[in-house]
């Protein structure tokens, strides 16, 4: 039951942008599922189910496998969050390939939609970071269109648990004996982190700037993110979320500790707010992550200004001026 439910979750997902970008399905290996968007000149057009390779209709609007526009364009790697899926941010990654930039997003092993079998583990902290490195691996090794990728220019999203995953990538190692002083159930996880040697995660050189949205706290100090040293763009909500590990003064605190001088952003809402507007039908099966905080909150207007402010953050940090526009 609880996969049909996260499949039906990623089936009626909302698209909300209308403009043309390239859209291409990836399976490489066991362990590499996602999607790429990409810049594309054709029209737009509705994508049927055949299209993608499922049986399935998303109701998305785009060109399904059209070629890519552009040379030497920037990359954006997207990390959902905890229990998502690759698609959960797919305005935001579309509104980045009408902008100019490749986007490519894939589920988390085992913390998935549709394989939760490692989400409440300690093994999900430390492969999360593992699977970017192999995302990035084959974006500029293996993808088909790799030739368009300008692998100078790498930047990477995170949402909440992928929040986490994108500041480990990019240099701040996790206190797991910080947050371990703090566990005190008897969790599988809290056992997990008492009893291990845990060994750091991968971290990746390769991304040059980073975009972190609402990530769990208690892994990060001001010590372990000061060897941060790639400009960030920081969202964080205002507002509690009941059932969510992430808490305001959490953020805040986050907030506070970064290093250099990031672009800090904090919303009147709830932690969901950060995932891609809900449709009719998805707010009836999955109104949890489809109810914002306050009631009366615009989450498709809110995105419409996330999506710009997040582009413009990475044309600053990934383009040069002189290719600018």
């Amino acid at each position: 039951m609880r996969k049909i439910f996260w499949f039906l979750v990623a089936v009626l997902f909302c698209p909300c942008s209308g403009d043309a970008a390239g859209i291409q399905l990836v399976k490489h290996g066991p362990t590499l599922s996602g999607a790429i968007w990409y810049p594309c000149e054709a029209e737009p057009t509705y994508v049927r189910p055949d299209d993608l390779g499922v049986g399935v209709d998303y109701g998305l609007v785009g060109v399904n496998d059209c070629p890519v526009a552009g040379v030497k364009l920037p990359l954006v790697i997207f990390s959902h969050g905890y229990k998502g899926w690759f698609g959960g941010h797919h305005d935001t990654a579309a509104a980045l390939a009408d902008a100019g930039f490749v986007v490519a997003a894939i589920n988390h092993t085992g913390d998935n939609g549709n394989d939760t079998s490692r989400s409440d583990e300690l093994s999900s902290f430390l492969s999360r970071p593992a699977d970017l490195v192999r995302l990035l691996d084959f974006m500029l090794n293996d993808w088909k269109n790799r030739e368009v990728v300008d692998p100078s220019r790498i930047g990477l999203f995170g949402f909440s648990k992928g929040g986490y995953t994108g500041l480990a990538l990019v240099g701040a190692a996790p206190d797991f004996a910080r947050f371990a002083r703090g566990c005190t159930d008897a969790s599988k996880f809290c056992e997990q982190l008492r009893s291990a040697d845990i060994p750091v995660p991968p971290q990746d050189a390769r991304v040059r700037a980073a975009v972190i949205a609402e990530p769990p706290s208690g892994f990060f100090t001001k010590d372990n993110l000061a060897a941060i040293r790639i400009p960030l763009q920081f969202w964080r909500a205002e507002l509690a979320t009941a059932g969510v590990d992430v808490d305001p003064a959490g953020t805040a605190r986050i907030a506070r500790s970064l290093p250099g001088k990031p672009d800090v952003h904090v919303v009147p809402a709830g932690h969901f707010a950060f995932l891609a507007p809900c449709s009719p039908q998805l707010a009836t099966v999955a109104p949890r992550i489809c109810t914002d905080v306050p009631a009366d909150f615009d989450r498709s207007a809110f995105h419409r200004e996330f999506n710009a402010s997040v582009a413009r953050f990475f044309r600053e940090h990934l383009v040069p001026r002189d290719a600018a526009p």
